[in-house]
């Protein structure tokens, strides 16, 4: 049975087309609203462990903000390698909690 953990308050979730970094305990995620989708990722770029949270979104993509890999926010892999991907962690919204599914 998957463990939902709390990662914030809808109040301190991104604006719409926009990317932040959330902490949670002294874990980052990347946080994502595109067309208003929530989407949260591991923060680290696997390519050189850029911020994504540091980010852009473009095109329904995250761009990394060190060497603008960009990564697909609704299958997690990059476009230019599908074998280079991030985690799309489960999200779920409980009254003003946002929950992420633990790995």
């Amino acid at each position: 049975m998957p463990q939902w953990l709390r990662l914030c308050s809808t109040a301190d979730l991104p604006a719409e087309g926009e990317v932040r970094e959330l902490a949670m305990g002294e874990r980052l995620y990347c946080a994502a609203m595109v067309e208003g989708r929530l989407t949260v990722t591991d923060n680290e770029c696997p390519h050189r462990g850029g911020p994504l949270g540091q980010g852009l979104i473009e095109q329904g993509r995250v761009i990394c903000p060190w060497h603008a890999w960009a990564f697909d926010l609704r299958t997690g892999c990059a476009l230019h390698n599908a074998k280079a991907c991030i985690h799309i962690y489960p999200t779920r919204i409980e009254g003003e909690d946002v929950l992420i599914e633990s790995r």
